[in-house]
């Protein structure tokens, strides 16, 4: 046990999900196997394990929402589900040795930069360790939001959050709130409609939704893409093409979004009969402003005569009285937070210490900022997975995730070609220019112009969450580091190998 708490790894990758799980793949195909996962549960899945509500299903089609090293042709659905997709990086665990590698129950409590040994010293909830690199792969969607509701200890029922479902609670026959009209929520409402006594659902904005194009995957495509890879390259590829070219409406022309809108009004219009219950769940915002939502249930089942829809967030609770912000009064047996996650203000960052002895959060108290999403400046040899401005409003994270491990393969490649005990730490002046760009282009996004308050903005009303761009040019701005955006750090009185002011090259 004592040498576990004193193990030294290159590289330390935290969290097994999607992101992490990529990492130890890229990390074993470039030869380099001494590293750790280190996960605060007791099973990799990330997300998908967490994430295990009634009707949890991904929005972004199977074949595109998979590793593009390890496709999958026994997807079942179009669109999975939460169980399949876990089963899937249970397998991608197996499939590339990963399992001698993790490291479960080992939430870590605490990283420090030493700048004397260039090395972070890791605190784990198992032990602690250094490490060389740090690639921190939380996640944005890990932390769940709970908002501060007035007296919601005095609920005597069941609370809890979508991602932390209690499976053991029994909703048959109980009077349920929903709070909040996310991507999870109108999931969750039609999975337990039919068995409550009573649904009221808390909207504080209606989202747009869009019908969506599910269908059973049948045994012939399956077996067409086994035996015949291409086809299902070329489905992946469709699928990713056609993304591709939607992305200049978000980013650059949203009044273009304008028959997207029309569409999600026509499929409001065919489910909710009710004039008042329609102009309720109609959005006075431009489409996309917020994420654009797909489901063909989730309509149907408020207009159902078990459901009530409220327009009004919770603003306080009584006892077993909830109480809306328009005055409204419900009383409830239990109640789901749908509420999101801490996405803009990532609790990772609070556990992380720098050269200057200041936290990441601290660092990034008036915005998140990362040069090419991955470096922040004051961390070095520290590298985000989906970090400030990287996430997708309308494709699939995997891409942009794999962009990043190319830049993390080459970060590690610089590292030991410069040789020796050596240390990447970004340029402050390097982040600022990469964050105004970014921000530049952010201006004219519908993340920014929409006429929506999202999660996509922080407290300061920036969006530091989102890419303003093709999942295409993302990858071509990570496919390399550039040195001249690093300081390189040497131990004290080493000699100087390398210039920074220029890339060091690597035969291949």
């Amino acid at each position: 046990m004592a040498e576990r708490e004193q193990q030294h790894v290159r590289v330390a990758v935290i969290g097994s999900g999607f992101g992490g799980l990529g990492a130890a793949v890229r990390l074993r195909r470039q030869g380099i196997t001494d590293f750790v996962v280190l996960e605060r549960a007791g099973s990799v899945g990330g997300t998908w394990r967490d994430n295990s509500y009634p009707g949890c299903a991904c929005d972004v089609p199977s074949h595109l929402y998979s590793f593009s090293f390890a496709p999958n042709p026994e997807w079942p659905r179009n669109f999975s589900g939460q169980e399949h997709i876990r089963a899937y990086l249970e397998r991608v665990t197996d499939t590339f040795g990963l399992r001698p590698h993790l490291r479960f129950n080992a939430e870590v409590r605490g990283l420090r930069w030493s700048s004397s040994a260039l090395h972070w010293e890791i605190e784990t909830t198992s032990g602690a360790l250094t490490a060389d690199v740090v690639v921190s792969a939380t996640g944005p969607l890990s932390d769940p939001k709970l908002p501060d509701v007035p007296g919601l200890d005095t609920f005597p029922g069941k609370v809890f959050h979508s991602a932390r479902w209690d499976h053991d609670y029994d909703l048959r026959g109980k009077r349920v709130a929903m709070i909040g009209t996310g991507a999870s929520a109108i999931q969750i409402v039609p999975a337990i409609q039919p068995e409550v006594s009573r649904l009221t659902l808390f909207q504080r904005t209606p989202p747009w939704v869009l019908p969506r194009a599910d269908r059973r995957i049948s045994a012939a495509e399956k077996w067409l893409h086994t035996k015949v890879p291409a086809t299902r390259a070329a489905r992946r590829g469709l699928l990713w093409g056609i993304r591709e070219l939607q992305v200049s409406a978000f980013t650059k022309r949203p009044n273009e979004l304008g028959l997207v809108e029309f569409l999600a009004k026509s499929h409001l219009r065919k489910a909710i009969k009710d004039p008042a219950m329609r102009a309720a769940l109609t959005p006075d915002y431009r489409i996309g402003c917020k994420r654009i939502l797909l489901s063909n249930t989730y309509y149907p089942a408020l207009a159902r005569p078990n459901v009530d829809l409220v327009p009004a967030g919770l603003k306080e609770v009584r006892g077993a009285t909830l109480v809306a912000a328009d005055g409204s009064e419900t009383e409830a047996d239990a109640i789901v937070f749908g509420t999101g996650f801490h996405v803009t203000d990532m609790p990772i960052a609070q556990r992380v210490t720098g050269v200057n002895g200041t936290t990441l959060a601290e660092e990034w108290k008036d915005g998140m900022a990362a040069l090419r999403g991955a470096s922040a400046a004051g961390f070095p040899n520290f590298l985000t997975l989906i970090g400030p401005n990287t996430g997708l409003g309308n494709s699939s994270m995997i891409l942009m995730i794999e962009a990043q491990l190319n830049y993390m393969a080459d970060f590690l490649r610089q590292l030991d070609v410069l040789g020796g005990k050596i240390a990447l730490n970004a340029r402050q002046s390097a982040v600022d220019e990469w964050t105004r760009k970014i921000q530049r282009r952010m201006e004219r996004t519908v993340w920014n112009t929409g006429g929506c308050d999202s999660w996509y903005l922080d407290a300061n009303g920036r969006n530091t969450t989102a890419w303003p761009g093709t999942t295409a040019e993302f990858r071509k701005v990570t496919r390399q580091v550039d040195l001249a955006e690093y300081e390189v750090l040497r131990p004290p009185g080493a000699a100087v190998g390398a210039s920074a002011g220029a890339r060091a090259e690597v035969a291949v």
